[in-house]
């Protein structure tokens, strides 16, 4: 996601005249890079982070595998007498070359979500609709330690039947009523759910609460009806785009609920590494679901006025179209680096909440 996300800025900054020093896979230090050397007319290997002086992009493999990143001459305010400097550039360049890697989180969210919708998804319906056929009941939501995750049930497994203390008790259910209402007949008692996640057949057991704390049922799970839909190529390009913008509108309400203080629903790293180990059990297509959500995600959060980020460096852009001169460099760099400080001391809280919420095992 960021690599896609860096590519975004290195097009844009080229197509505009801006010369990029190194475009990067992976984070530093460097392993190998290679570009084209002018004077000999051919491309030439860099081992290490060996400094070259080159009109060319340096690209490079580095040693820490975590997306890219793509580095701009004048991205930190020097240079501006040069033609081939982003500080040289006018207010709209500059805010494209910005707004570039978000634009491309949702580009390459629209294809995969376009592309899901072309291999078939399941869509969910109302439970009341008698109509309906061959519908399923999924789990949405699994509430951290709650009694479903420990019984080891997740997000994305089909309820295929349960079995209560008595064998007799062995039934399918045809809407979620009828699973809550059996759940509600045995609780405190050992059930055991037979669920279906990717092609496998899993038989899990465990015990619903007797009481239910706030925002919970008595197992801890969201339900679901849903249905096996499948699109043609052109109308899943045509839903691509709906679909991006309920994911939107949700991560807006859990975005807008962490400035609020509410870190309930906001997950760091380990989270992302939590669900990524669940999408694979589930199979190929929970995997592209989860890249087109983390790509949308990613775009968002990028593009908020945060200094340090993408959107951050936009509004010290339009701060200074406003007011008719540019915003004092030395106060920019410090805003922008208070701003990395706070967002790497949330993203350590994040991993220590992760690690309380799911637990080591829970992660890995």
């Amino acid at each position: 996601m960021v690599f896609v996300h860096e590519l975004g800025h290195f097009v844009v900054a080229r197509r505009n005249g801006i010369k990029c020093e190194e475009f990067g896979f992976g984070f530093p230090p460097r392993a190998v890079g290679c570009y084209f050397n002018e004077k000999n007319k051919k491309w030439e290997i860099v081992a290490g982070n060996k400094h070259i002086e080159s009109k060319n992009t340096i690209y490079s493999l580095n040693w820490f595998p975590l997306g890219g990143f793509v580095r701009i001459k004048g991205e930190d305010g020097t240079g501006k007498v040069d033609k081939d400097s982003f500080a040289s550039k006018s207010a709209w360049i500059r805010i494209k070359v910005l707004a570039a890697g978000v634009i491309m989180n949702f580009i390459l969210a629209w294809v995969l979500f376009s592309f899901l919708l072309f291999l078939g998804i399941n869509q969910e319906v109302d439970q009341n609709d008698t109509t309906i056929k061959d519908a399923k009941i999924q789990i949405v939501t699994v509430a951290p330690k709650s009694p479903a995750y420990e019984m080891g049930i997740r997000e994305g497994d089909t309820v295929v039947k349960c079995v209560g203390d008595d064998s007799r008790c062995a039934q399918a259910f045809s809407n979620i009523a009828q699973l809550q209402n059996f759940v509600i007949d045995n609780k405190g008692k050992q059930i055991t759910f037979e669920v279906l996640r990717g092609s496998k057949t899993l038989n899990l057991t465990g015990t619903p609460r007797i009481e239910s704390p706030v925002g919970e049922g008595l197992l801890g799970v969201g339900l679901a009806q849903t249905i096996f839909v499948k699109y043609s190529l052109w109308e899943s390009i045509k839903q691509g785009p709906s679909v991006m913008w309920n994911v939107m509108l949700m991560m807006g309400v859990v975005i807008g609920s962490l400035f609020a203080g509410d870190t309930s629903n906001i997950g760091g790293p380990l989270a992302i590494a939590h669900f990524t180990k669940q999408a694979t059990a589930l199979g190929f297509a929970s995997l592209v679901q989860l890249a087109a959500l983390l790509s949308i995600n990613l775009g968002i959060v990028n593009i908020l006025p945060i200094p340090a980020l993408d959107g951050g460096r936009i509004l010290f852009i339009l701060i200074e179209k406003i007011k008719g001169s540019p915003v004092s460099q030395k106060t920019e760099n410090a805003l922008h680096t208070t701003g990395f400080f706070l967002l790497m001391m949330l993203m350590a809280y994040l991993v220590v909440n992760d690690l309380m919420r799911y637990g080591f095992g829970g992660i890995f």
